[in-house]
C-alpha cells in the first residue's frame, strides 16, 4: 500500500536523540533505577483549584461539544493576559483555544505558509519545529543562534535568509532549548525586518511565565497584524497533560485556524476550559511558584556540576532547561547521552537534536525532585572522572 508524501514530512529530525529518553521511561516504569533529566516535566501537582474545577465541572455534566474556538470566558481570560504581557490590544475573537502549544504551532504554520514557501526558525530549536513547519510543504531554513553569541541570533545572517519565497519567521522566547530571552534590542531588527518584507512572526512564548516577571519582550503589539503568539498552561502551572493552549493573532486569522480545528478537533473538552480559566484567574501565583522552583533546581545543578573543567554549563535566563558544552570530555553530545545512560541510569537528551549549533551539547532538565537532581550530578561527575581512569 502506498502513503501520501505527507508521512515523509512530518517525521522530523533528531528522533533518534528521545530514544534515550523512552528507553529510561520504560525503565523506570519497570522500577529501575534510572533518573530522567530529559523532559520537561517537572515534580510539581498541578494547583488543587484547578483540579477541583474541572472535578466540579465534570460532575456537573460538562462533557457536551463546546465551541471549536473555545468558550468565550476563556479566551477573555486569555486575551487579557494577552494584553498585560505585550500591551497589544485584543479581544476574544483574537483568541482560539487549542490542545496545547504543539497544537498552536502546527495550527499556524498551515496558515501561514505552503509549498514554495520558506519558513525561517532560529537554531537552536525544539526537535519538532521541522516537521510542524515541512508539514505545509514548507521548506525550513535555519537561522543561526550560535553558542559563541551567547546562542543570540545572529541578525545580520538572519536578513541575508530572507527571499522572495519567505512568509515567516518563528522562534520560541524564552528558548528551548537555550533559555535564551530575546532582547528588546533584537526584536526592534526582527520587527523591521518582517515590516519590511511583510512577513508573518510566529512567537512559541510557553516559557513566558518562567522569565523574570513573567514578561519578556514581545512585537505584538507593533506589528499587531503580522505577530502570531502562541503560549500554554503546560509549563507555568505544571499542566503539560491537560494539552490546554493557543493561539493569539489577527481575526482572520483565528478564523482560518478555527476551520482548521473544526476538522482536526471540533472543540475540546469543557472541563478542561473550565480548569483553564481557574488556573488564568491564579496565573501570577502559580508562575511565581514555578520560577522560584526552577532557580532553586537550576542553582542545584550549577553546584552539583561545579568545579568540572570537561563540563561548561551555560546558564539560561529562564525555563527549565540547561545547555552544556561536553567537548572538553571528548565526546559529541550524542555519545555523551548514550554512554552516561548505559554507564549511570541518567536520561539527558543530544544537543544535536536542536541543531548543529548545539551539537556539542546536551540539555539538561533541572525541573525534577531535589534529591534526584543532586543524585543525577553525582553521576554525572563519576560519569566524567572514569574517563581519566580507563
Amino acid at each position: 500500500m502506498k502513503y501520501s508524501s505527507l508521512v515523509e514530512r512530518i517525521t522530523g529530525d533528531g528522533a533518534d536523540a528521545w530514544d534515550v529518553h523512552y528507553q529510561a521511561r520504560r525503565a523506570l516504569e519497570r522500577g529501575e533505577d534510572v533518573i530522567l533529566l530529559s523532559v520537561g516535566d517537572p515534580d510539581l501537582d498541578t494547583p488543587a483549584a484547578v483540579v477541583q474545577r474541572a472535578i466540579q465541572a465534570l460532575q456537573s455534566g460538562d462533557t457536551h461539544y463546546t465551541l471549536a474556538t473555545g468558550r468565550v470566558p476563556l479566551r477573555a481570560a486569555i486575551a487579557a493576559q494577552h494584553r498585560a504581557r505585550t500591551g497589544q490590544a485584543v479581544d476574544p475573537d483574537n483568541v482560539i483555544f487549542l490542545a496545547g502549544a504543539q497544537n498552536a504551532l502546527f495550527a499556524a504554520s498551515l496558515c501561514v505558509a505552503g509549498p514554495g514557501d520558506e519558513v525561517i526558525a532560529f537554531e537552536p530549536l525544539y526537535p519538532t519545529y521541522p516537521a510542524t513547519i515541512e508539514v505545509s510543504g514548507a521548506r525550513m531554513v535555519r537561522a543561526p543562534a550560535p553558542a559563541a553569541s551567547g546562542f543570540h541570533v545572529d541578525l545580520a545572517a538572519l536578513e541575508a535568509l530572507i527571499t522572495p519565497r519567505t512568509r515567516a519567521m518563528f522562534f520560541a522566547s524564552p528558548n528551548n532549548p537555550s533559555g535564551v530571552i530575546l532582547s528588546e534590542a533584537d526584536l526592534a531588527v526582527i520587527g523591521e525586518l518582517a515590516r519590511r518584507h511583510a512577513l508573518w512572526v510566529v512567537v512559541d512564548e510557553v516559557y513566558a511565565g518562567l522569565a523574570p516577571d513573567g514578561h519578556v519582550p514581545s512585537l505584538a503589539a507593533s506589528l499587531p497584524d503580522q505577530v502570531v503568539t502562541i503560549s500554554s498552561l503546560s509549563k507555568s502551572h505544571a499542566m503539560p497533560g491537560w494539552r490546554a493552549g493557543w493561539l493569539v493573532g489577527p481575526k482572520v486569522l483565528v478564523k482560518h485556524v478555527e476551520a482548521l480545528a473544526m476538522c482536526m478537533l471540533y472543540g475540546l473538552p469543557g472541563f478542561v476550559q473550565e480548569a483553564a480559566l481557574a488556573a488564568l484567574g491564579m496565573a501570577p501565583a502559580a508562575e511565581s511558584r514555578i520560577r522560584d522552583y526552577c532557580a532553586l533546581r537550576r542553582d542545584t545543578l550549577l553546584a552539583g556540576l561545579a568545579d568540572m573543567p570537561e563540563l561548561r554549563c551555560c546558564v539560561p535566563d529562564a525555563g527549565m532547561f540547561m545547555l552544556v558544552d561536553v567537548q572538553g570530555t571528548g565526546l559529541t553530545g550524542h555519545e555523551f547521552m548514550t554512554q552516561l545512560y548505559r554507564a549511570e541510569g541518567v536520561s539527558v537528551i543530544d544537543g544535536g537534536a536542536f541543531g548543529k549549533e548545539t551539537s556539542g551539547f546536551v540539555r539538561v532538565c533541572f525541573a525534577a525532585d531535589e534529591a534526584q537532581l543532586r543524585a543525577a550530578c553525582g553521576r554525572i561527575r563519576r560519569f566524567v572522572q572514569s574517563m581519566h581512569n580507563t
